[in-house]
């Protein structure tokens, strides 16, 4: 057996990662000592898997922003827009004005496009591809990190993401050709760059290739034959490891087994039942890699369960063809369970139950000296504390709550439904709102500077008190709140300087979840959430956002939305109990929402947004399992948002989607007002409203918030204009793409005036017309 990794964390234990890339970016460090963070945190990675014993340690996982934006970069298909800067500039500062965007030294460039990793909280940027697109090998990444392996030492393995994979992640940027007819062109690069690594003295290659878990048309199985037959016919000495994950195989289960490759990875933490099936189809030439460590979660992994499935696998094709791993890449667990000392913030009983990704590590390799009959006193040691930690869960009384359980089961369907239809609560709303064309406003949170973070640093470690931190807080907000009024925006927002994520923050104040100080993850770049840990049943204890909605409005004549996260975004967000179903917890957490929407109300504030960034990236991978979760998300959502009366308005946020596959569920969702992301996609997400003729009003993003670059008025206009071209404008908000938490006060203020101007004038020109 041999025992291996399919990624590792990249940010480094304490965010080194984050913090470097950040700096350089301001200008605080030079190119170097960036460069000298991102080798020590990649030596640190490889000497903490070879001294656990791991046998196969993966290279090429280390990205400074993204994976799929280094494979773009590797196989040179680099935007046209990107030229100049790839002439004048290096090529670090090249790759992240392709994930950034680049506004200085007379340039003004847009970034790519972000969207959602399958069904996961991470963002990938995604790859431009033109008709007859050409492509070479333009950065030598992969190879020049197995040299550094193998000169530490590292019995590396490349991981390398699927040829295929690569085009499906892909978006065509012209009609007329499909981004699979690619695959010939690209393919020479693949060789090239295999040739290399061959040469260098690779052994094994992994290739990343999940969208095998997908649904796939007959056009794409027969490429991923081909491609895989012309590389093996290239290289018959190399090993091929085919990396599958998210889903179980299915109906793809043969082609995979067929692909001329040495070993194929499933996962069975979220598809345990195809391992009977994968060891009767693949042939004897196969290996099969065990992802039995859940490398999305928390929670110690249940040894007597996986030492079955290795058993088992053992038994049917011997134990020379079986690998151990997690189920994916490490990428989405937090570094190291170790460095959380703080009981107050996780108790010991929970953290019992806990492994990041150091300690999965060290559980893939105790299960392999398990496994083979060679277990030393330390592996029985282990063996045995797994055991213990696993049967403590299961009885622990910190998990279950009676009246919890008791609420869900009384639940009807009327507790889903607003009192009367759109059209009817529309006109109420408006007798009461008074919005004029075009409303302006902003998805919630506004800069959280540096003073800001301080003072909540010195608020949790006792330097400031209760009342000193809330007047700090109180004067940031009423300051953004005068700025708004001062630039016009119609409905406000406070900021939400007192919070720290837009999951977390609710998570600490609902029962059943418990906290981190460092079990951060990586969502895009720099930008890491630290996500809570849902371990029991959810309900909330007392009131979560009134105090600060309320002082909000109580500074102004304008409307103030009360902001709120909504119950599916929390459950995705979260590491998530798995004891139970995920409907089930999302419903609880549903209730405790609802209860917080009610009591806003009560208190006056008569807009209030339930932001569901994640409905959409929750959907499972197979289309045939949408409508089960689809039915039971929009639910969840609509249990949240149902309690108020026709006159209070919700709102709801959602993140990079497609939405052509699920406008129904969201018009069935019955938001009065929805924002979404458009403005890296120009505005070709608004298509699939138009076509539905999607009757509640829509927010499209007017400007990109996850770049620093600021957007004129003018291009505003053009894409409100483009907005209308299929919206009815009497349907239109004008609204920036996402929060402003991350972005600096500069820019944010230069963009939104900016904003308000093209709202005005668009409302002028409409008149205009009209007239």
């Amino acid at each position: 057996m041999q025992t291996h990794l399919l990624g590792y964390p990249r940010i480094g234990s304490n965010r080194e990662l984050k913090k470097a890339c950040e700096n350089y970016w301001s200008g605080k460090i030079v190119l170097d000592e960036l460069l000298e963070v991102g080798k020590t945190i990649v030596h640190s990675n490889w000497n903490l898997q070879k001294e656990a014993g791991i046998d196969l340690i993966p290279c090429n996982d280390f990205s400074y922003y993204d994976q799929v934006l280094d494979m773009t970069l590797t196989v040179g298909a680099i935007p046209e827009r990107y030229q100049e800067i790839a002439f004048k500039k290096s090529e670090p500062d090249l790759y992240f004005a392709m994930a950034r965007g680049f506004q200085k030294d007379g340039l003004d460039i847009t970034a790519m496009e972000m969207t959602k990793w399958f069904d996961t909280n991470y963002h990938y940027i995604v790859p431009e591809f033109q008709k007859n697109q050409e492509f070479r090998l333009f950065s030598n990444k992969i190879i020049q990190e197995f040299i550094s392996a193998k000169q530490a030492g590292i019995n590396a393995k490349p991981v390398i993401i699927g040829l295929l994979t690569y085009l499906l992640l892909g978006k065509e940027k012209e009609e007329g050709f499909d981004k699979l007819d690619l695959a010939q062109n690209l393919l020479p690069v693949y060789i090239q760059i295999l040739k290399e690594l061959e040469n260098h003295g690779a052994e094994y290659i992994q290739f990343d290739e999940p969208f095998l878990a997908l649904d796939l048309n007959e056009k794409a199985k027969k490429t991923y034959q081909l491609i895989y037959t012309e590389i093996r016919k290239q290289f018959p000495n190399l090993k091929f490891i085919l990396a599958t994950y998210f889903d179980g195989l299915k109906d793809n289960l043969s082609l995979a087994a067929s692909l001329p490759v040495d070993v194929l990875h499933i996962d069975l933490v979220r598809a345990p039942e195809q391992l009977d099936e994968a060891l009767q189809a693949i042939p004897q030439t196969l290996s099969l890699s065990l992802g039995i460590v859940d490398g999305r979660n928390i929670w110690k992994n249940d040894f007597e369960t996986s030492l079955q499935f290795i058993e088992k696998a053992i038994h049917a094709i011997g134990s020379e063809r079986v690998f151990i791993a997690p189920s994916c890449s490490l990428l989405h667990s937090p570094f190291d369970l170790d460095s959380e000392k703080n009981e107050d913030i996780l108790s010991p009983e929970i953290k019992q139950w806990l492994a990041f990704a150091k300690q999965k590590v060290y559980e893939i390799v105790a299960l392999k000296k398990l496994a083979s009959g060679k277990a030393d006193y330390q592996a029985l040691q282990q063996y045995a504390e797994n055991k213990k930690a696993i049967d403590a869960r299961k009885t622990s009384t910190l998990i279950h709550n009676q009246q919890v359980k008791d609420r869900v089961e009384v639940t009807t369907e009327d507790d889903a439904k607003r009192n009367n239809p759109f059209s009817t609560r529309k006109e109420e709303q408006q007798k009461v709102l008074q919005l004029p064309m075009f409303p302006t406003t902003t998805i919630g949170s506004f800069p959280q500077t540096k003073e800001v973070r301080t003072w909540r640093s010195k608020f949790k470690k006792g330097e400031l008190t209760a009342a000193q931190y809330d007047d700090l807080l109180k004067k940031e907000t009423e300051r953004t709140i005068r700025w708004q009024e001062e630039i016009g925006i119609d409905v406000l927002v406070h900021g939400e300087f007192e919070r720290n994520d837009m999951v977390e923050y609710f998570g600490e104040q609902l029962e059943g979840f418990a906290f981190t100080q460092n079990g951060w993850v990586q969502s895009y770049g720099s930008r890491c959430v630290k996500p809570p840990v849902i371990y029991g049943d959810v309900h909330r204890p007392h009131p979560m956002t009134v105090y600060w909605s309320q002082y909000a409005q109580s500074l102004t004549q304008k409307w103030v939305k009360g902001m709120l996260t909504g119950p599916v975004t929390i459950l995705q967000w979260s590491f998530v109990r798995d004891d139970q179903p995920r409907s089930l917890t999302c419903q609880q957490i549903a209730l405790a929402i609802r209860d917080e929407v009610n009591d806003l109300e009560k208190a006056g504030i008569r807009i209030i947004q339930i932001d569901e960034p994640a409905i959409r990236e929750g959907l499972p991978l197979r289309k045939s399992e949408w409508q089960q979760y689809l039915e039971w998300a929009v639910e969840a959502f609509r249990i949240s948002a149902s309690g108020v009366e026709d006159t209070t308005q919700i709102h709801t946020h959602m993140c990079y989607s497609e939405f052509n596959d699920i406008i129904q569920n969201i018009a069935d969702m019955d938001a009065d007002v929805i924002t979404i992301e458009c403005s890296r996609s120009q505005m070709e997400l608004l298509q699939a409203f138009a076509d539905f003729k999607y009757p509640n009003e829509i927010g499209p993003g007017v400007y990109d918030i996850h770049s620093p670059r600021v957007p004129s008025k003018e291009e505003m206009i053009y894409l409100l204009q483009k907005a209308q071209a299929v919206i009815p404008a009497q349907q239109l908000w004008v609204n920036p793409d996402c929060g402003l938490k991350t972005r600096h006060w500069d820019e944010t203020e230069k963009a939104l005036i900016a904003m308000v101007e093209a709202s005005r004038e668009a409302a002028a020109a409409y008149v205009l017309q009209e007239s």
